[in-house]
């Protein structure tokens, strides 16, 4: 069965975007180590299919680059419907039962790119098998937080951890 894995970064204080939705934060040059991509590539060659949330989807078309996600199957979940793209496809539908009936196809692991609300239905209906977090030294002090306020106790155990020279730390955690 295939895996979905939230493979995010967030701040120190918890967030994984500013109030707005910004990453802007992620491209500061202090955190760029020449030659170091923190896993990236390993985890992106590991997955076949990406999932997320409108709010994130719009972000990402946002950033000066083209699609980065051009040989993978993606999907972005939104309350209403919209006409399909070149890069995604809507669903809808219900989210939990469409995330049930794709972990079971054949294929490689499942990246949950975010945002928030969308982690945070994963998180709730026993969805998320590992998260790979790389923490950021920085605090924003206000923003949407990886997982929204209330969400359900879940336990992981960290079978991973990995520290970087620009001061990174990345954490992997698999669901008990």
């Amino acid at each position: 069965m295939k895996k979905v894995i939230l493979y995010i970064a967030a701040s120190i204080d918890g967030y994984i975007a500013r109030a707005d939705g910004n990453v802007d934060w992620l491209d500061d040059p202090d955190y760029l180590v020449e030659g170091e991509d923190m896993g990236y590539s390993d985890f992106y060659a590991s997955i076949d299919t990406t999932l997320m949330g409108n709010a994130t989807y719009q972000e990402v078309l946002g950033f000066d680059v083209p699609f980065p996600y051009p040989d993978k199957k993606n999907y972005v979940f939104s309350r209403s419907k919209k006409e399909n793209d070149e890069n995604v496809e809507y669903i809808s539908d219900d989210i939990v039962a469409f995330a049930k009936q794709l972990k079971t196809q054949p294929g490689k692991d499942i990246w949950l790119v975010g945002g928030g609300k969308i982690n945070t239905i994963f998180l709730e209906n026993g969805l998320i098998d590992q998260i790979i977090l790389t923490l950021v030294p920085i605090t924003l002090g206000n923003g949407i937080p990886m997982f929204q306020k209330n969400s359900i106790e879940t336990k992981f155990s960290l079978e991973a951890n990995k520290t970087f020279p620009n001061g990174m730390v990345q954490l992997t955690f698999n669901k008990k």
